[in-house]
């Protein structure tokens, strides 16, 4: 595995983790969801680091638009 990606997955988990933080939101399961979307374009996939940025950018498009479904 490519040290570039390890790179990427410990970035990205490091932003979900801070932004769960950030809204008083559950760590593991932001940070959980991050590390298991990166494994399952990985491993399961078998996709590059653009296909697991595309998949963090999903992810973050899937919060955002329960968070704003929840406070409506």
């Amino acid at each position: 595995m490519p040290y570039f990606t390890i790179l990427i997955i410990a970035a990205f988990a490091a932003f979900y983790y801070r932004a769960a933080e950030f809204e008083n939101e559950s760590t593991l399961t932001w940070c959980g969801l991050s590390l298991a979307i990166s494994m399952v374009m990985l491993l399961w996939l078998h996709a590059g680091w653009l296909w697991i940025i595309l998949g963090q950018t999903g992810l973050f498009v899937g919060i955002t638009l329960v968070r704003i479904l929840r406070k409506s």
